[in-house]
C-alpha cells in the first residue's frame, strides 16, 4: 500500500525565502525547532531538536539525513518517529519527507509535503495519526513564520 500524508499550503513569501527557511539551519530556527543541525548535501544531517535536556537519541530527528534535493523545486529527508514509540524508532526503519516548492507569483510559494514510507499496523497507524496532525501545524507554523518577516 502507498500510504501517505499529503498537505500543502501557500505562503505569501519568495521562493528563495521558503527554500532557506526548510534547507539552513538559520531558516528552520524561525518555524520548525529552535535547535538544529542542518547539512545540505547528500547524506548530510537534517536533525531537529525538539527535547533538548532529553538523553541523546531522544531529542528529536537525531539520525535523519537528506536523501535528495534540487535548488528550489523539491527537497527530501529521512524521518523518525517521536521517541513515545520507541519501537518504530528503533526499529531501524526510517520514512521519508519529500518537500516540493513552485513560484506562484514573486511573493507566493506553493509548498506541498508528502510524508511517506509507511508500514502497516499497530504502532506504526498511530505515529501515521500523529504526523498527519503535525505537520499540518508545521506547515501553519512556516506560514506565520512568513508573515511575520514579511509584514
Amino acid at each position: 500500500m502507498n500510504k501517505q500524508i499529503e498537505k500543502e499550503i501557500i505562503v505569501k513569501a519568495p521562493l528563495e525565502e521558503v527554500w532557506n527557511r526548510w534547507t539552513t539551519e538559520e531558516g528552520v530556527r524561525t518555524f520548525f525547532a529552535q535547535d538544529c543541525n542542518v547539512e545540505l548535501r547528500l547524506g548530510g544531517k537534517y536533525e531537529m531538536y525538539f527535547l533538548k535536556d532529553a538523553e541523546p537519541g531522544l531529542r528529536g530527528s537525531e539520525g535523519c539525513k537528506v536523501l535528495s534535493f534540487i535548488p528550489y523545486e523539491m527537497f527530501s529527508f529521512s524521518w523518525n518517529a517521536p521517541p513515545q514509540f520507541p519501537d518504530i524508532r528503533n526499529g531501524g526503519v526510517h520514512t521519508y519527507v519529500v518537500i516540493n516548492f513552485e513560484k506562484i507569483t514573486l511573493q507566493e510559494t506553493k509548498v506541498r509535503l508528502r510524508h511517506l514510507g509507511w508500514q502497516e499496523g499497530g504502532d506504526w497507524d498511530e505515529v501515521f495519526a500523529y504526523f498527519d496532525n503535525a505537520w499540518g501545524k508545521v506547515l501553519e507554523w512556516l506560514e506565520k513564520s512568513m508573515v511575520d518577516s514579511f509584514r
